[in-house]
């Protein structure tokens, strides 16, 4: 999952972001509104979390654009007020969550899953997929009941090939939804890191690269013992 966060408080933004590092969610700064709405228009992220009172387009106005883009993309607000009539107002723009200042980041990321959730065809909070189980609230992943440790890159890529439901992600998409905007185009971080995780879910290989396009979850494990050899 890749957020955008839109705050002004350096610190406050830095410290959500490496927090939602540890969580396995990849996060991008804006510490204003035009720099915000630049990200919005050449990225592709899973959800805005949105303080109201930042320089230049507010909170608010952010919100707009997003609705009135059709994209479908969740809001959650950020705000130090806990007035009602506050949150009225947010829900009103189109905010799907919103959390108070000072609030727990822990909270904030099992709200982030929530959102992401119901973003998406409305899926179970725990997916399955060829003997795979993935928890994204424990952030746990078993293979037949087997526990398996794994980073947190890890776990982010594994994520977005779950998801997939067997589709082919391209190297280039889970560059954009594991990694933050700091990432190099032209890293072989995606490559290293699928092997990686390949290989920490052990035999029969359930990762197969599709030479020239990407990779996916092999629903039928075993039945091609060369396709995780290829990187």
């Amino acid at each position: 999952m890749r957020v955008l966060i839109v705050e002004d408080e350096p610190y406050l933004a830095e410290a959500i972001r490496d927090g939602l590092r540890l969580e396995a969610i990849a996060a991008d700064i804006a510490g204003d509104g035009d720099t915000a709405l630049e990200l919005l228009g050449v990225n592709a992220y899973d959800i805005a979390v949105l303080d109201r009172d930042v320089p230049g387009p507010s909170g608010d106005e952010i919100a707009k654009r997003i609705v009135a883009s059709g994209s479908g993309m969740p809001i959650l607000m950020l705000t130090a007020a806990d007035r009602l009539d506050d949150k009225a107002s947010g829900f009103e723009l189109g905010a799907d969550d919103y959390l108070t200042k000072p609030f727990e980041l822990r909270e904030l990321a099992l709200r982030l899953r929530a959102l992401d959730r119901r973003r998406v065809h409305n899926r179970p909070p725990v997916q399955e997929i060829a003997g795979l189980r993935l928890d994204p609230f424990r952030r746990e992943v078993y293979r037949d009941d087997r526990y398996i440790a794994l980073t947190r890159k890890q776990f982010a890529v594994l994520e977005v090939l779950v998801a997939a439901e067997g589709g082919v992600v391209s190297a280039e998409e889970l560059l954009e939804r594991a990694w933050d905007e700091n990432a190099d185009p032209f890293t072989n971080a995606v490559r290293i890191t699928v092997s990686a995780l390949r290989k920490r879910l052990g035999e029969p290989w359930l990762i197969a690269t599709v030479l020239g396009v990407g990779y996916r979850i092999d629903t039928t494990p075993g039945t091609r013992r060369g396709s995780g050899d290829c990187g």
